[in-house]
């Protein structure tokens, strides 16, 4: 019997993969729990269209995402924290302070996408890197001082 699975399976294939199962497994197992479906005609069709237009769906995010990643890659942006008299900033420097500032800048960027490598916890300059795609990411120099 052939199936298109809706969701991945252990052992038996990914998600819009269409595999040979056994008659017993696909009727009392998968198809009612909602696992997969018959490979009819037309679920045949509907499955081809999903998959052109969710490949175009994907190219435009990834565009999206290159043409930020031009725009904010290897740009400095100055963090202003409250600071001790040594130099050591009160608390550390986080994503969500970057994303404001990136914000102020004109880009928005989530920051859930923002990773910083190493705890800000002094004055200097440092590096976060924003991974806006799987495939797409760009480095933010980030410059950090104390609040006046």
């Amino acid at each position: 019997m052939e199936i298109i699975l809706k969701e991945d399976v252990a052992n038996l294939g990914y998600k819009d993969d269409i595999v040979n199962v056994k008659r017993g497994y696909g009727r009392n197992y998968l198809i009612p729990t909602g696992k997969a479906v018959i490979a009819t005609e037309s679920a045949r069709k509907v499955l081809a269209e999903n998959l052109k237009q969710r490949a175009h769906k994907l190219a435009q995010i990834k565009a999206n995402a290159e043409e930020l990643a031009a725009k904010i890659n290897n740009i400095t942006v100055t963090i202003a924290t409250k600071t001790s008299s040594t130099g050591t900033i009160f608390g550390s420097v986080n994503s969500l302070q970057v994303s404001e500032e990136l914000a102020k800048l004109g880009h928005e960027v989530d920051r859930k996408c923002i990773v910083i490598k190493e705890q800000i916890k002094e004055v200097g300059d440092y590096v976060a890197v924003a991974k806006l795609h799987k495939e797409v990411s760009a480095n933010i120099n980030l410059h950090v001082i104390t609040e006046e």
